[in-house]
């Protein structure tokens, strides 16, 4: 097993919560190498993290050990069988809370207002 295969599993696995079913499989090609991560789906909130912090990391630490070695190295994390859980859209936190409310009455007609007149300007004098 190469360095860059063995540091992802060793980190994977001390994340997740069923580290024995972590698989991680290694691919070169003549884009570089890919690392192939399948993890068990009530783990993957672990692996890619908040915003997908986790998975950037990772991924930013092997192109590191990637470069020691010459070689381009990409994380393709794999999605679970049965795809993403689906779960209610909730509201961001600073979205503002949206509650029922009742139809107002009737507004009130107001009367259009006329433009105030301008204001009348004095003798203009010039000065030579």
């Amino acid at each position: 097993m190469e360095k860059d295969q063995e540091f992802v599993e060793y980190v994977v696995k001390a994340l997740v919560d069923n580290p024995e079913k972590v698989k991680v499989s290694r691919t070169v090609d003549e884009m570089g190498v890919l690392i192939n991560l399948a993890v068990d789906s009530s783990d993957m909130g672990k692996v890619i993290g908040k915003e997908g912090r986790t998975a950037k990391s990772i991924r930013t630490l092997l192109r590191v050990l990637g470069a020691k070695n010459n070689a381009r190295v990409n994380l393709k994390i794999e999605e679970p069988e049965g795809g993403r859980q689906d779960r209610p859209e909730q509201p961001h936190e600073d979205a503002p809370v949206q509650t029922p409310q009742e139809e107002p009455a009737e507004k009130p007609k107001t009367k259009k207002q006329a433009p105030a007149p301008a204001e009348e300007e004095g003798p203009v004098t010039e000065l030579v």
